[in-house]
């Protein structure tokens, strides 16, 4: 056991502060265990939600926690350093960084989260704006904004906001966007028609939300298309220009803001760490969660693959691989048999829009509407970290969805300027 005040505790390196890495991290500070945290960002980020922000619902604050006041809540167990790994010397178990003296390791925790994967799409990379980051989301809100206000002055132009990915970030993008077209944006700008707005979402699949049951993904496809989004299923997109989509099918369409939510691959940092790579570059991990060929390595949450058997690349996987491999990390100390991981699958949630939401429950109930939406709300509420950042968000979330659309107050953003008469 890692008692506290012994000197020759384990010092455990943690790369990444999101739900795997904190969830380690907490677990292992209650043990007493010596923890450093290593991100390239001073804050978390509750990624769910992000989306909130990039469509004015939430501000970046209501979303993101600090993760220096996260380490001073724990006092002298978990430090915090701001940093980028840049590499992994594991005979030495030091990990390297841009910033600082290298750290020392006795056991290392690879929690760096993904990033964003293009398919190799031409012009998806330079074209397209995505929402897994605080920056990101703030960057689409101001698209947005600007788009708006592009409208708001050119009574004859049209505007086509296409969302590529029909998973849970997608559909409840596009719903949201659909929303705000309808109700929000009549009160906010009376001079843009909802006509002259168009929001189209594209699956390259045959249904949206597709590890959800039949039922569900039927009931997402119907409100959404009550919402007035123009769904396109078994479509791909075979290039993005600066205002235009292509599709495989040879069609060519208008689209003034693209928004990728398609898929999530390795960061490229990663291969330069030296661990083994399997799909999608993700890290490869046994049964363990130990890195192949390591034995003081572990890797966790969406970057991590057991054994070429992906998990889905969502929370609760992190979350419960964060708890195990401070237990990992346990019985290692303690001289104990380590124990294989085993996902606890609670089931999986995606909100449409106001009072619109589908919930599957493992092995229990599952159900739609206001019930599921109510459900969703209040969990993600609850996940976040921080009493301010819970109450703001449900102040915000109250403004947008109990009085909206009697009031069109939203988060503001920024409009990017564009050249005036006067600069011609």
């Amino acid at each position: 056991m890692c008692n506290a005040g012994d000197v020759s505790k384990p010092h455990v390196v943690i790369v990444g502060g999101g739900f795997a890495g904190l969830n380690a991290a907490d677990e292992l500070a209650s043990m007493g265990c010596r923890v450093t945290i290593v991100d390239r960002r001073p804050y978390t980020t509750f990624q769910p939600l992000l989306y909130q922000v990039a469509t004015g619902g939430l501000n970046p604050g209501d979303v993101t926690y600090s993760l220096r006041s996260y380490a001073g809540r724990r006092r002298a167990k978990v430090r915090f350093r701001r940093a980028g790994v840049t590499g992994i010397d594991s005979e030495a178990r030091v990990v390297h960084c841009d910033r600082g003296e290298p750290i020392e390791y006795d056991f290392l925790v690879l929690a760096q989260g993904a990033g964003i994967s293009h398919f190799g799409i031409p012009g998806a990379e330079e074209n397209t704006y995505s929402i897994y980051t605080r920056g990101q989301a703030l960057e689409v809100r101001d698209e947005v904004m600007t788009l708006l206000d592009r409208l708001a002055v050119d009574p004859y132009r049209e505007a086509v906001i296409v969302v590529v990915g029909g998973g849970a970030t997608g559909v409840e993008m596009a719903g949201t966007l659909a929303e705000m077209r309808m109700q929000g944006i009549p009160i906010a700008y009376p001079d843009v028609h909802p006509s002259r707005i168009r929001v189209m979402l594209v699956e390259m699949g045959d249904a949206v939300l597709a590890p959800f049951e039949p039922d569900l993904r039927d009931y997402t496809f119907e409100q959404l298309v009550q919402r007035g989004v123009d769904v396109r299923l078994q479509t791909a997109i075979a290039e993005v220009g600066p205002d235009t989509v292509r599709f495989k099918d040879g069609e060519t369409m208008q689209a003034d803001l693209v928004v990728w939510a398609a898929g999530i691959g390795a960061h490229p940092i990663v291969e330069e760490w030296g661990m083994p790579q399997g799909r999608g570059g993700r890290i490869e991990v046994s049964e363990h969660l130990l890195v192949h060929g390591h034995d003081r390595i572990f890797a966790v949450g969406d970057g991590a693959i057991i054994d070429d058997n992906a998990l889905p690349q969502q929370a609760q996987p992190a979350i419960q691989q964060g708890r195990h491999v401070a237990q990992q990390i346990k019985a290692l100390c303690t001289g104990e048999p380590l124990r294989p991981f085993a996902y606890v699958d609670k089931g999986t949630m995606a909100t449409i829009g106001r009072s619109a939401a589908v919930v599957q429950l493992k092995n229990g109930p599952k159900f739609t509407g206001f019930p599921a939406w109510s459900f969703w709300v209040v969990l993600h509420l609850s996940f976040l970290l921080g009493g301010r950042n819970r109450i703001q968000a449900m102040i915000n979330l109250g403004f947008r969805y109990l009085l909206y659309p009697r009031t069109a107050n939203s988060i503001v953003g920024d409009v990017r300027e564009e050249p005036t008469k006067a600069d011609e």
